[in-house]
């Protein structure tokens, strides 16, 4: 009878040993579902990053525009650095020291924002008011990171900061 009861408790230990390739199957897949959720926050943190910088680079520039036409004060309330009713996307010739510091300020928003000096869908805009002496500088740009497409298309994302300030 003792030895009835070993063979019988040792089939039954041998049948709970190991795992299934179900089980292993299973446990892969859901460690492969949690780092593709894993790589999709990353990727999600990596754009808002980056978006973060191309914002902050915005404002930066608008300010060396603003320090430019606060040098050349007169010529700023004059209307020399308005661009007009519309966005400038394309870089000026230059010519006058307005010119020359808008062709400046547009070629370095170009570098620092797409890392592209001919990226047509970053534009500028300069509106100043000699009467009250405040200036309006404003920066539009695609964040799609689908290239130049010198406009928004549809899912394109756009963003414009403005900077206003008395001279």
């Amino acid at each position: 009878m003792n030895s009835l009861h070993r063979n019988r408790s040792l089939r039954l230990g041998s049948s709970q040993r190991g795992t299934s390739l179900l089980e292993v199957l299973i446990s892969v897949l859901i460690m492969a579902v949690g780092l593709l959720g894993i790589a999709a926050m990353q990727a999600t943190a990596l754009r808002n990053s980056q978006g973060s910088t191309e914002r902050s680079q915005a404002v930066i520039q608008s300010y060396a525009i603003i320090d430019a036409m606060r040098a050349n004060r007169a010529a700023a309330l004059g209307g020399d650095y308005n661009t007009g009713a519309d966005w400038m996307c394309a870089v000026p010739a230059g010519g006058s020291l307005a010119g020359n510091d808008q062709a400046r300020w547009l070629s370095s928003l170009r570098t620092t924002i797409a890392d592209d000096v001919d990226d047509d869908s970053i534009c500028g805009s300069i509106t100043c008011t000699a009467a009250t002496g405040i200036c309006v500088v404003g920066v539009r740009w695609d964040e799609s990171r689908s290239g130049s497409t010198g406009g928004a298309q549809s899912g394109d994302v756009e963003y414009s900061v403005q900077t206003r300030v008395r001279l």
